[in-house]
């Protein structure tokens, strides 16, 4: 009889295990990255990002749909290259499902970037980049908002030259990286 329950706990956690899925999320994938040397990250607020007062009125407005953008990003050198071919190829494993709808690719000399997003056309759940260079390594961002719509993600895409460079949320960030570098 105690073997019997034995083999009936075994399979439990067999059937468990199963069901949790051993599928690589995001999610996770920030989660267990942030503890890891070669990585920096960084959660940004949407509210201490500033754009120019003469911004096009569709560029603020998609603006408006964005809360926050999580920063993941694996600085590369010399004593890491062996590192950042798994990492890069773990989140080319991810960004594979086919949950994530692809918005748009660009590569050009040895770097690339990659947009793809969660949901559908009417609303995003989260908007995906990354982007990668050969020498330096990827940076991989989340972006979540609400009423999130491909047209106004391109549309704020056009005007990422209208974010306010003397904004002081964004210099206190810039400067954290460099220190983390």
């Amino acid at each position: 009889m105690k073997k019997l329950t034995n083999y009936i706990v075994l399979a439990v956690i067999a059937i468990a295990s199963m069901a949790c899925g051993s599928e690589a999320s995001l999610q996770k994938y920030y989660i267990d990255s942030q503890d890891n040397k070669n990585f920096i990250s960084v959660d940004v607020p949407a509210s201490i990002i500033k754009l120019k007062d003469d911004i096009e009125p569709e560029a603020k407005e998609a603006f408006k749909s964005l809360k926050k953008m999580n920063v993941l990003a694996f600085t590369k050198n010399e004593s890491n290259e062996a590192e950042y071919t798994i990492e890069k190829a773990k989140v080319s494993k991810i960004l594979k499902n086919s949950k994530f709808k692809e918005l748009f690719r660009m590569k050009d000399k040895g770097k690339s970037i990659l947009v793809k997003y969660e949901g559908d056309d009417e609303s995003m759940d989260e908007v995906i980049v990354y982007a990668s260079d050969k020498k330096q390594g990827f940076a991989l961002v989340r972006i979540l908002g609400d009423e999130m719509t491909p047209e106004k993600i391109m549309k704020l895409g056009k005007s990422i030259k209208d974010i306010d460079s003397g904004n002081v949320g964004l210099k206190q960030i810039e400067e954290f990286i460099k220190n983390k570098s």
